[in-house]
């Protein structure tokens, strides 16, 4: 049971990142309305197919909007999937994530599509796909996420052990770049791979969900703690016990592996139950066997 000030501290750590989340959601928007979208180029995943639709009906069914709708698809496209998540996904995500994707929508239609390198095509991509994969790979790790098949990855990897995003991304990519090359050519699809990929790199660098560590907590706690981690983040943990070789008193170790991201919420729990815990965390190790890979 947490007492008030832990109440308040955890309230006031979700404040700050729900704040982080917003302005990073303002810096995603300008890298694809200021980069992305004035060269051409097509994003990957859920976006890229609403953004494939925003220019059929603009381009081929003529219609007009007052501001770039794709963003308003995207939401669209989020409401069945947050509506079938809703009862399979820890309530705190889903709620950030509605965040995120809200403020996403407001800034993509608030942020004009200009062209702030217009004489430079490569160049423009490159920025505008670090600048928006960044943002993107940082609001993961605040905790929450850009909606769309992130979601349904996170769902099919609790689903099936061996399934996640990276697979959902890549039968997406590759039916959503066929149609970029039959409506607009291959130089169109090129370019947009070259984003893609590096959009990918940016996430991949600043969210560490495929680095796996090791955590070993030494302390005489072991039960609070052993609960906090297997209610909190959902991990399994092992105890042994343990024998201080310079005071000679008992104690026990916690072994647990999680994923990096997962490290901050981990030493967060660790805290509130003994602050006196000694903690000790391997870098990137390699798990086989029963081990749920994560978001």
């Amino acid at each position: 049971m947490l007492n008030a000030k832990q109440v308040k501290n955890e309230f006031t750590r979700d404040a700050l990142a729900t704040f982080n989340t917003i302005i990073l959601d303002f810096i995603y928007a300008v890298g694809l309305n200021m980069f992305i979208v004035p060269a051409g180029i097509y994003c990957g995943g859920l976006m890229g197919v609403c953004q494939l639709i925003r220019t059929l009906l603009t381009e081929y069914a003529a219609l007009r909007f007052p501001f770039d709708i794709a963003g308003v698809l995207y939401y669209i496209c989020n409401i069945p999937i947050f509506l079938f998540a809703w009862k399979k996904l820890r309530r705190k995500t889903l709620v950030k994530t509605l965040i995120t994707v809200t403020f996403q929508t407001l800034f993509l239609a608030i942020v004009p599509v200009r062209a702030l390198l217009p004489d430079d095509l490569l160049a423009s991509i490159i920025v505008g796909s670090l600048v928006s994969g960044s943002a993107s790979g940082l609001i993961l790790r605040c905790g929450s996420s850009g909606g769309g098949l992130d979601i349904v990855g996170l769902l099919m990897a609790m689903g099936k052990r061996e399934t996640g995003v990276g697979k959902v991304y890549l039968i997406v990519n590759a039916v959503q770049f066929s149609a970029y090359a039959l409506l607009f050519g291959v130089p169109v699809v090129i370019y947009s791979m070259i984003s893609a990929f590096l959009s990918s790199f940016a996430v991949d660098h600043f969210h560490f969900q495929n680095i796996n560590v090791e955590v070993k907590i030494v302390t005489k706690h072991k039960d609070e703690i052993a609960d906090a981690i297997l209610r909190g983040l959902g991990r399994g943990v092992t105890e042994w016990a343990s024998v201080g070789a310079y005071t000679d008193e008992p104690s026990d170790v916690l072994y647990v592996i999680i994923s990096k991201y997962e490290i901050t919420r981990l030493r967060g729990l660790v805290q509130r139950c003994d602050p006196n815990a000694f903690v000790v965390i391997g870098d990137n190790v390699h798990v086989y066997g029963n081990f749920l890979k994560r978001l």
